[in-house]
C-alpha cells in the first residue's frame, strides 16, 4: 500500500512545477515486478491527473492576483503563452504530459477558462497513454 502512495504522490508533485520524474518511478516499480503493473498505471495516472488539475485550479483561480508580487508569473509571461496556447488550441492539452511544457499548459488552460470537462478527458488521456508507453517499453 505504501508504494501505491508514494507513487500517487510522486505523480502528483511531477505533475506540478517540481522537477520530479514519475516515469522513471514507475519504469523502477514495473522493472521489479512485485506489484500488478495495471494497478502501477492507474495510480500514476491518478497522481499524474490530480497534479494537473492542481495546475487548473490555481490558473483558474489564482489569476486574479497577477499584480501581485508573489504571483509566479508576471502578466507579459502570461500573455505570451497565452497567445502560444491560443495558437495550438485545446487539443495541445494532449500533451500536457510532456516535460517542461506540461505543467504551464494545464496552468494556462485553467486562467483561459477551458471547459473543465473537456481539459480532464484530454489530459487525462495523454497521461494514461503516456504511461501505457513507458510499461510497453518495460515489458
Amino acid at each position: 500500500m505504501t508504494v501505491y502512495v508514494s507513487l500517487v504522490l510522486i505523480s502528483f508533485l511531477a505533475a506540478t512545477i517540481l522537477p520530479l520524474s514519475s516515469e522513471l518511478a514507475l519504469a523502477s516499480l514495473l522493472n521489479a515486478n512485485e506489484h500488478n503493473s495495471f494497478a502501477l498505471i492507474i495510480t500514476a495516472s491518478l497522481g499524474n491527473i490530480l497534479g494537473a488539475i492542481f495546475n487548473w485550479l490555481l490558473g483558474f483561480y489564482l489569476f486574479k492576483y497577477i499584480n501581485k508580487k508573489w504571483f509566479p508569473f508576471k502578466q507579459n509571461q502570461v500573455n505570451a503563452a497565452s497567445k502560444r496556447f491560443s495558437k495550438f488550441g485545446t487539443w495541445s492539452l494532449l500533451f500536457a504530459w510532456v516535460p517542461i511544457i506540461g505543467d504551464p499548459l494545464t496552468f494556462m488552460a485553467g486562467i483561459l477558462k477551458i471547459n473543465f470537462l473537456l481539459f480532464l478527458v484530454l489530459v487525462a488521456f495523454g497521461k494514461i497513454s503516456r504511461y501505457f508507453f513507458v510499461y510497453a517499453l518495460i515489458s
